[in-house]
């Protein structure tokens, strides 16, 4: 059973929205990442530990659309290049797909997921995709939360958590560091 890690920058109030700030992130403090915070490389460690345990990508169809293009030409994401990445779309056709950036895979329903996961292979990380993130948990599909929760309040935009009325879950805390610039990493993981 392969695993579904979500990954991303959070902050403090939960917003997932627009971190980076670039084409296709329209939230009104998009770039939040990198405004305001001092910037230390040991917060951000946590993303070149993942490169050692990512054997595919996962996305939803706007993220795809908004990191494709930009990470297929990336010196930061030159290690993503290759790997499988899947696309969890109704919509998407093949014919948008970007070429030149691995071998991608559209799935149509979470039930594709859900028999992915059932596949050979190792974990298979979410980058971006908070709406996708939010389906997937309240089918029981993720299995880890890797998070960089950042010291700011922004009000409002996409969280990766659903607001649904259901069952509680506890999850357990496989490992956190708190930075000098504010920055918490917390890795968890589900049930």
């Amino acid at each position: 059973m392969r695993e579904l890690v979500y990954t991303g920058f959070m902050s403090l109030d939960g917003v997932v929205d627009s971190p980076g700030g670039g084409p296709g992130e329209e939230h009104r403090s998009g770039g939040w990442v990198f405004k305001d915070i001092e910037f230390l490389p040991e917060a951000f460690a946590l993303k070149g530990e993942e490169l050692a345990d990512t054997t595919a990508l996962m996305f939803g169809r706007r993220s795809y659309e908004a990191f494709a293009p930009t990470w297929r030409e990336s010196e930061d994401h030159a290690a993503y290049k290759e790997l499988p990445k899947y696309v969890v779309s109704s919509s998407l056709s093949d014919d948008a797909l970007v070429g030149g950036w691995g071998p991608t895979t559209i799935l149509r329903t979470t039930d594709d997921v859900a028999q992915l996961k059932k596949t050979d292979g190792g974990a298979i990380f979410i980058h971006g995709s908070a709406e996708l993130a939010r389906r997937l948990s309240d089918a029981g599909l993720i299995d880890r939360y890797h998070l960089l929760v950042f010291p700011v309040l922004l009000g409002g935009g996409k969280s990766v958590f659903s607001t649904a009325d259901k069952e509680k879950q506890v999850l357990k805390l496989r490992e956190s560091e708190a930075y000098p610039n504010g920055i918490v990493k917390m890795v968890y993981e589900v049930g």
